[in-house]
């Protein structure tokens, strides 16, 4: 872990790519935290699985009493075949899409799960330091209190994730994130979701020590994975804020307008999905409100701990 040393900064986005979820940009102070360098790689998360026995939420059958809380009145019960240990999975379509439907690659896919992140046949041989993903965010504080510490708060990533560099538009500068030479993030490269072009080396996640650190010595905290952390999403959470708002918590209560039933955690800063045409999610300041129960192939963690 690393020093995070305490201070104020401006949250919230800047920029031609800004979000209304981001907004208004407004004052805020965090106090001094340690945060792991890197996001919770596959061999770390592998010690906790066989010190403690935890099976992951993806590797459960799908509880329909819990599932239809988070449903419109009178959703058909699926068929048992369909509610089995599974996650969803990054597809290439095999066709071109746009890519306004994310229904074209992402696959509901029994099996999947941090043990075969692509389904039944694929493993983590030669993985073991990547990130590990198809985790939720309940996986996320099991691991947490296992190892002694905790997730990260909203405030408290994106403060990190700016690494002492205040407004900018990425965690290393204003600058884009790659050029031909020096590419500074896991993102995509190529035309979104057909064609990635692997350019920075990379099809999927990549190691957790991979590309240049920021300011604060962190890791990947723009691209490769997204990042679980504690409060709940609201896209309305800045609305309120007045003055310098003091280590916040987050709200008391979940809102996505588009999904107003599912309870939802915020996940950052963005994964090896995203491309300035679809996701220019490796902006510190972008954030999205993820289903609590939910894996998927870019979504990982990295935990912190007081003083």
């Amino acid at each position: 872990m690393v020093w995070i040393p305490g201070g104020e900064f401006i949250m919230g986005a800047n920029g031609e790519t800004k979000q209304k979820n981001e907004l208004p940009v407004h004052a805020v102070a965090v106090n001094g935290f340690f945060m792991d360098e890197t996001e919770v790689s596959n061999t770390q998360f592998q010690k906790f699985v066989d010190e403690t026995g935890y099976i992951t939420t993806a590797e459960k059958p799908v509880d329909w009493e819990e599932l239809k809380q988070q449903l419109p009145a009178g959703t058909q019960k699926p068929s048992d075949d369909r509610l089995v240990p599974a996650s969803l999975v990054f597809v290439v379509p095999k066709e071109e899409v746009t890519s306004n439907d994310m229904t074209k690659w992402w696959v509901w896919t029994p099996g999947a799960n941090w043990r075969h992140p692509e389904g039944p046949g694929s493993d983590l041989v030669g993985r073991e330091d990547h990130p590990v993903v198809h985790v939720s965010w309940d996986d996320a504080m099991a691991y947490a209190k296992w190892a002694g510490k905790r997730l990260p708060t909203e405030a408290e990533w994106e403060f990190a994730a700016r690494g002492g560099l205040q407004q900018k538009r990425f965690p290393w500068g204003d600058e884009p994130p790659h050029d031909e030479s020096d590419f500074k993030a896991n993102i995509w490269q190529g035309r979104f979701p057909n064609t990635n072009t692997k350019a920075d080396g990379w099809e999927r996640t990549a190691p957790v020590k991979s590309f240049p650190a920021n300011g604060f010595g962190l890791y990947n905290m723009g691209g490769n994975v997204w990042e679980w952390c504690s409060d709940f999403y609201r896209a309305d959470a800045y609305v309120n804020r007045r003055g310098v708002t003091i280590n916040p918590k987050g709200p008391d209560t979940f809102w996505d307008p588009n999904e107003p039933l599912v309870p939802k955690r915020v996940s950052r800063g963005g994964s090896f999905l995203c491309h300035v045409s679809y996701c220019e999610s490796y902006r510190p300041a972008a954030r999205r409100g993820t289903g609590a129960d939910t894996g998927m192939s870019h979504i990982g963690f990295r935990c912190v701990t007081d003083k």
